[in-house]
Parts: C-alpha cells; structure tokens; sequence
C-alpha cells in the first residue's frame, strides 16, 4: 500500500495524544495551573492535529463531516464519534485542572475511556479490510493499542512507561512476524481475488493497462526487504529501546522528553512500514505476486 503522510501523520499523533488523556483523564498525571494547560494542550493538539491530518487523504476535505453519517456500518465513522465525544467530555477536567475547580477524577473516566475506544476504532479501520491479509487479524489493534498506551505514558511521565515500551517491543516483533506470512497462509490467488478459481486455474492473458492508473500507484507500493529490515530495526531502537534507556537512566522532565521524541519518531518510522509493507490482493490481478 502507498504510505501517504497524512495517515501516517493522523495515527502516530492521534494515538499519542489520545493515549496522553486517557493518563490525563484517568488521573495517572495529576497536573495543575500552568502544568495542566501545557499538558492537557499537549494532549488536545495531538489528538486534534492528527484528526485534521486525516482529512487531507481525502479526495474532497471538505465533505469530512459526512463521515459522522455512516456509524451503523463504517468504523471511521464511529472513530470520528468517539474522538468528538472524548475530546468534548474531557474539556471540563482539563479545565478544572488549569482552574483549580477540585472537579473530581471520576467525571474524567468517561473521556479517558472513550480517548482508548477511538484508537481502537482507529485500527479496525484496517483490521477489517480482508483484502489486506497483513492487516486483517487481531494483532492490529493490539498494536494501536500498546502504542497509544506506550506512547501517552512516555509523555506522561509515568514510571511504568519503560514497562510498555518492553510490551511494545514484542507485539511489534509478533506483529511483524505473523504478518510477514500472512498473505501465503490465506492462500491468495488470482482465482480467489476474482471468485473464478470455481470453473478452473485463472491466469492473465494481457495486461489490462499499459500505463499506470490509481491501482498501481495506491495499493502495489513495494519495499525492498533490505530496506525494510534496516527500517525495522530503526523503528525498534527509536520507538522501544533508546526511550527506555533515557527513562532508566534519568526520570527527569528532560529526560521524558528526549524519550517522547524519539519515541515518536520511531512511532512515524513503524507506521511507515505498516502501510508500505501491506500487500492488496488486487496485486494478483497485474502479476504483482
């Protein structure tokens, strides 16, 4: 699949920042005065940046409300539900804490939970494309998942951080190790990409197109495996290993804050790969596989 930065953008600083007030909102960081506009800013403007990054993926931006109409069927519509309904049931504790209104934690609970539930409606966007075997089991929301909580615990500053970086480190081994031989274990081929495979071996004749069109642009992307194992690595000494280190070796604000960015842009470095090493069965059709 074509890796376009503005999903890699939208999930990497939607899923931190959500995952930043779900710690916010549940109390773990107990921020005040200034504090608790720096951090609940911090938490708002990922999350919302990243909801807008989205929206540039889009072949008309401006008709992005629309998605609100499809809840009963469409997980990005019920992502666009959850992220509105977190961010607006979590201002009044992000106020209290910049105020100093004594709101109690538990009217933040609601909005922490529903910060958790749109990274999770942000992964079954993908998880439930069948036509993507890398993508469609339960190991991707797991994945968003852990990140999230990874992530908003590093730019929390919660001692447990190092913790679910250890946890983020594995899943994203699992994940890599059960998606690499994903797609040969559905058993994918040009007959069951086009349901002829019934009345006999399907084969191409000619190819339908001499030039390239949307198809080959968007969903054949292909990453050489070198590179993708040198990424790999990179993502894993960024996203896990190098944040770990600097939260073991100092639990200082700078130190959190060298972990945040790096984890990050290991966080950028992963996504990369998951788009750009997800194979569509549409490829069956031009010969790709």
């Amino acid at each position: 699949m074509h890796p376009a930065p503005s999903v890699i953008l939208f999930s990497v600083l939607s899923g931190a920042g959500f995952g930043l007030l779900f710690y916010l909102g549940f109390g773990f960081a107990h921020p005040s005065d200034w504090l608790a506009f720096c951090w609940w800013g911090l938490g708002y403007g990922l999350a919302v940046i990243g909801l807008l990054a989205s929206t540039f993926h889009l072949g008309n931006p401006q008709r992005a409300m629309l998605a609100f109409s499809q809840w009963r069927t469409s997980w990005l519509s019920r992502e666009a539900w959850t992220s509105v309904a977190a961010l607006v049931l979590l201002a009044p504790m992000a106020l209290s804490d910049w105020l100093g209104l004594g709101l109690p934690r538990p009217f933040g609970w609601l909005g922490a939970v529903l910060a958790l539930a749109t990274v999770f409606t942000t992964s079954m966007i993908y998880t439930q494309i069948k036509a993507v075997p890398r993508w469609h089991h339960w190991l991707t929301p797991v994945m968003f998942l852990t990140f999230a909580l990874a992530g908003g615990a590093v730019l929390a500053g919660q001692s447990f951080a190092p913790v679910l970086l250890a946890l983020l480190l594995v899943v994203l081994l699992a994940i890599w190790q059960v998606g690499d031989g994903q797609f040969a274990r559905r058993a994918q081929t040009l007959g069951t990409a086009t349901g002829l495979d019934r009345i006999g071996e399907v084969t191409v004749f000619e190819q339908a197109h001499t030039a390239g069109n949307f198809l080959l642009r968007e969903m054949m992307f292909v990453v050489g495996r070198k590179h993708a194992q040198n990424l790999r690595a990179i993502a894993l000494v960024l996203v896990c290993l190098l944040p770990a280190v600097l939260l073991a070796v100092s639990g200082t604000c700078w130190a959190f804050a060298a972990a945040a960015i790096c984890h990050l842009a290991g966080a950028l470095a992963a996504r990369w790969l998951f788009f750009a090493e997800a194979e569509h069965v549409v490829g069956l059709f031009y010969g790709k596989r």
